[in-house]
């Protein structure tokens, strides 16, 4: 039986569109959304030569999807050092971000657009004897013409939304052949797993990447020069926050007895300038790190706007706030907030907002430990936040128990790899 018409038409449309990709590929160059050196990669034209000897392919389309699969390259390096690693991702902050955290030898390409001829090109010549996907990239072109060449598939970290399982649920037939394809889908949590299966897909079990990993680490020399310059006084990190959330958290610490010193670190690094400028009209002594400047005596907010830093900015901070769980409660959209393991397992007591609707299980798990305090509304912040920077036997004991947290959801990556260890090369191949 032939694959559904829905998917043989996708073929012949995105075939006919590939013919247009390398100009629409060199007008998002122009505009920052690609890298203008390595297009030929999105093109299915590798920039580097294939090792030899047996590869396993990860894909994850943005930073946090790609970041997720650090521990279990971690993982693969050492139980199988003869098998070498290729990454891909789709962007290019993901891109800038890998160079300085991949591990010494794992490649890093950027992912073919979805056509039959970039998809075949890639395949052609990384040949890998497994393709791990996280979350939800279900590409029809490259899942078919990897299965077509008999690439072993696993659909790892499966996060699908209601309206992501909506739009399949039209085309149920691809949808059915697609995850078809994968020798193994685990989902990360089990609303995931019940979407995945009414559209036809097994599932064998749980895994969420973003639970897996240890402490984030940071430069020392750079954290003793900013420690330094920080001097005695109390640390607090906003971190990886959006619009409207910088000003309210530094609003609600002007409250304060003795206000912190304020670390902002965006989401978005690009919106760094705009802030500084907003923060010093309302008469903040601001420092911004992309652009060298240095704290002062008088400096209140240091916006720590580059990238690949967060461990950095975690170990120097006495409490962290964390981004994208106020946006409802100061009349801006919802952003579901951020990964609150990666200040668990440095011990940080840590603060949050009431969305954290991306962490559901996570931050239910860690507020049930105490490591967690979420807030109803940003007017909660000076109040919670004074006894713990008053009091840092008490603070620590919050950051310890979010670290044994922590720890218990470290253990999937174990779970995980029984899973995978299975689908991985049984030796060399050329």
């Amino acid at each position: 039986m032939g694959a559904p018409l829905s998917l043989r038409a996708y073929s012949a449309v995105t075939g006919w569109v590939e013919s247009l990709a390398p100009r629409l590929l060199a007008a998002r160059a122009r505009r920052g959304k690609e890298d203008a050196a390595r297009l030929n990669e999105r093109l299915g034209r590798p920039s580097i030569p294939r090792p030899s000897g047996p590869l396993v392919w990860l894909h994850g389309v943005s930073v946090g999807e790609s970041l997720s699969l650090l521990p279990m390259i971690g993982r693969l390096r050492a139980e199988r050092p003869e098998v070498a690693i290729l990454v891909t991702s789709g962007t290019v902050t993901s891109a800038r971000i890998l160079a300085e955290r991949l591990p010494p030898g794992v490649i890093h390409q950027y992912a073919p657009v979805d056509g039959p001829l970039a998809t075949a090109r890639f395949l052609n010549h990384w040949r890998p004897a497994l393709g791990v996907l996280v979350e939800s990239e279900l590409w029809p072109n490259l899942i078919g013409a990897a299965q077509a060449r008999g690439v072993r598939l696993a659909l790892i970290s499966a996060r699908i939304t209601d309206r992501t399982a909506s739009g399949w649920g039209r085309m149920r037939g691809a949808a059915r052949t697609l995850l078809s394809a994968f020798d193994l889908i685990l989902p990360q949590d089990d609303a995931s797993a019940a979407r995945i299966e009414a559209l036809g897909g097994r599932v064998q079990g749980r895994a969420n990447l973003k639970l897996a990993g240890g402490p984030l680490t940071h430069d020392k020399g750079a954290f003793d020069q900013l420690s330094a310059a920080i001097g005695d006084r109390s640390v607090v990190l906003a971190a990886s926050t959006h619009p409207g959330e910088e000003r309210a958290v530094a609003r609600a610490l002007d409250g304060l007895e003795e206000p912190p010193f304020l670390i902002l670190m965006p989401r978005h690094p690009e919106r760094g300038g705009g802030l500084a400028q907003t923060l010093r009209a309302e008469g903040r002594a601001v420092a911004l790190r992309s652009a060298g400047e240095t704290i002062e005596a008088d400096t209140a907010v240091y916006l720590a706007d580059t990238l690949g830093e967060m461990g950095l900015f975690l170990a120097l901070s006495d409490l962290v706030i964390m981004g994208g769980s106020f946006g409802p409660v100061i009349g801006h959209a919802g952003a579901g907030g951020h990964n609150p393991l990666e200040p668990a397992r440095l011990g940080k007591p840590t603060v949050c907002g009431p969305d954290m609707a991306n962490w559901p299980d996570v931050a239910a798990d860690l507020e049930r430990a105490g490591g967690l305090i979420r807030l109803e509304r940003a007017e909660q912040l000076a109040p919670v936040i004074a006894p713990l920077l008053e009091d840092p036997v008490k603070a620590r004991a919050v950051g310890e128990r979010a670290r044994r947290a922590a720890m218990a959801a470290d253990a999937g990556l174990d779970r995980l790899w029984s899973h995978l260890a299975p689908l991985l090369p049984a030796g060399r191949a050329s």
